[in-house]
């Protein structure tokens, strides 16, 4: 099977988790300031929600540059990390409802570490596909980046209990190392 099926069931996947993810957001309700900035921890859940599905969005793009194989266990993992997108639109609710609080904060960050397992997960399915001179083999190095976000994510959970904005200092933190696209992928 080749990559453009899946790539296109990513990519209307990723775009609907983003659509359900605006629709969730509430306008304030009164002209006041004060009332814009009670909606403003919501709009910070989705914009670090959005920038997180875009960078693995990002990245998985420039990944299945690097395929030409696609098996079942390809199939599976890609859905996987699909399942954990679609989470997102439902932690930036309970955070919306209960606000920046350890329980929704923290499922925020269950869902980032499950999101970066399924990710690893995807990766080492697409190289057992191809096997040896795996192209995404040959891009990934040392891959020091993923574990390093995926323990900071780990760290981060527990950290929820002790304050929540600690954990959301690690989301952000690891975010912003991931910005810029995965360059590996590009050569």
């Amino acid at each position: 099977m080749s990559p453009a099926r899946l790539n296109a069931l990513t990519d209307g996947v990723v775009a609907i988790v983003l659509t359900i993810m605006v629709l969730e957001l509430k306008f304030p309700a009164q002209p006041t300031l004060h009332a814009v900035l009670a909606v403003l921890p919501l709009l910070a859940a989705y914009l670090l929600a959005f920038v997180n599905v875009a960078i693995y969005w990002n990245n998985h793009h420039h990944m299945m540059q690097s395929d030409r194989k696609v098996t079942g266990a390809v199939l599976w993992t890609n859905h996987a990390l699909l399942f954990f997108l679609t989470l997102f639109p439902l932690v930036i609710r309970w955070i919306d409802d209960a606000g920046i609080t350890p329980w929704p904060v923290a499922s925020f960050g269950i869902v980032l570490v499950c999101a970066a397992i399924s990710y690893d997960l995807l990766e080492r399915a697409l190289i057992r596909a191809e096997g040896e001179g795996s192209g995404v083999q040959k891009a990934l190095g040392s891959r020091a980046k993923e574990w390093i976000s995926t323990v900071l994510y780990g760290a981060a959970v527990p950290c929820d209990f002790l304050s929540p904005y600690i954990s959301v200092a690690i989301y952000v933190g690891v975010s912003i190392m991931w910005i810029i696209p995965d360059r590996r992928f590009e050569h």
